[in-house]
């Protein structure tokens, strides 16, 4: 015969069981602090000399932190940079399951393989044939979508100025906002060539322009600094008024196979006019050759479409090549075109500090002015990331 107490702590056992459960399930709040700081130098040889004096410089401090909370995430970081002090990321993430997300906040919106910040890209800075048409931080929403072969992103944010001016409700109410979209098709086995081709597409209306110290929306700027941060500098660019919409594309390629891969993309861009003016046109396009000297191998992250930054103890040795025509004869616009050429070794010294070392040169013509310029300089950069 059983012993009745045998049966009482069966049925406790058993009704506890849920509580149990439950106890485990529960999601642990996690907080992690990040930042990043930048220390440039840089020694200029150009012809313009007056233009890119030789200096030292901390382009860039941030300062914030990031919290998880079962599927939820969230982040926020402070920024001092050439003398002023702003909000960087600010977001929210619901993570739906381990391939499904939606991020709502101020961050970097995925368009092409630069959608990513610029202290975690394979170059000293940005390629010039991407600054003009890579949104940088934007304030909106974006659902992304990742599985073993595909990658998909689809986002809509307002206009730049939305976090100086949406205070003022007739700027609020005149806000431009954006359609992005980014698609990728891949093949990342660990045993075989890494390679991905994609497509993103972008829609955009007219945007805050001042004239007379009057607020007009119905413009597009796009431009782009020479690749230093020593000296802040534009290289091209043009403001076009009396706009009525926006359309863009780029598709992409990548491909990776042990120590070697090459990244490369090509840029389009229609802004459509009112008053029967003719539309204007500008495009780009840059090829990029990065190879490891030390280091085994290159990965690739699905989570985000991109090569992984290379594993400590790497040196990496990237050479990067630009066009950009931002000049339309037929619109009357002349925004400048520009070649440019660098070469950037990169030395991942611990998970948290990259060394860099660069070379670039940049030529830029075909402004309304018959003057042409030229940037030729050597960079080094120590970089903290956490």
């Amino acid at each position: 015969m059983q012993h009745p107490f045998k049966h009482l702590a069966a049925t406790v056992l058993l009704l506890s069981l849920p509580c149990i459960c439950n106890a485990q399930e529960q999601p642990k709040f996690k907080f992690s602090p990040s930042g990043r700081i930048l220390i440039d130098g840089a020694l200029y040889a150009s012809p313009q000399k007056e233009s890119f004096p030789d200096g030292v410089a901390i382009p860039e401090v941030r300062l914030g932190g990031k919290v998880s909370y079962g599927k939820w995430k969230a982040a926020i970081e402070m920024c001092y940079a050439y003398s002023k002090i702003g909000l960087r990321d600010m977001w929210i993430e619901y993570d739906f399951n381990p391939g499904n997300s939606v991020r709502i906040g101020n961050f970097i919106h995925q368009y092409g393989l630069q959608s990513t910040s610029s202290s975690r890209k394979a170059t000293m800075e940005q390629p010039m044939a991407s600054a003009p048409f890579t949104p940088g931080l934007q304030l909106g929403a974006m659902y992304v979508h990742y599985d073993r072969n595909f990658y998909a992103a689809a986002s809509a944010h307002v206009e730049s100025s939305a976090l100086q001016q949406a205070v003022n409700a007739p700027l609020f109410n005149q806000q431009g906002y954006s359609l992005l979209t980014r698609l990728v098709y891949r093949n990342p086995r660990a045993d075989a060539p890494i390679w991905h081709v994609g497509i993103s597409g972008g829609f955009g209306t007219p945007q805050r322009r001042v004239e007379d110290n009057v607020d007009i929306h119905d413009g597009f700027t796009v431009s782009a600094n020479f690749p230093t941060k020593v000296v802040q500098l534009k290289a091209i660019g043009t403001t076009v008024s009396d706009s009525k919409n926006l359309f863009k594309f780029t598709p992409e390629l990548l491909f990776s196979y042990g120590r070697m891969a090459f990244e490369s993309q090509y840029f389009y861009q229609r802004i459509n006019r009112r008053k029967g003016l003719h539309a204007y046109t500008s495009q780009s396009g840059y090829a990029t050759l990065r190879g490891l000297i030390l280091g085994n191998g290159y990965s690739y992250s699905s989570s985000t479409a991109q090569l992984d930054t290379p594993k400590p103890g790497s040196l990496e040795l990237v050479v990067d090549y630009n066009y950009t025509s931002l000049t339309d004869h037929k619109a009357a616009i002349f925004g400048g075109r520009s070649n440019s050429f660098s070469a950037t070794l990169n030395y991942y010294l611990n998970p948290y500090i990259t060394a860099r070392l660069n070379y670039s040169y940049a030529h830029v013509f075909g402004q309304a002015s018959p003057e042409t310029m030229s940037f030729n300089g050597v960079q080094a950069r120590l970089m903290l990331i956490f």
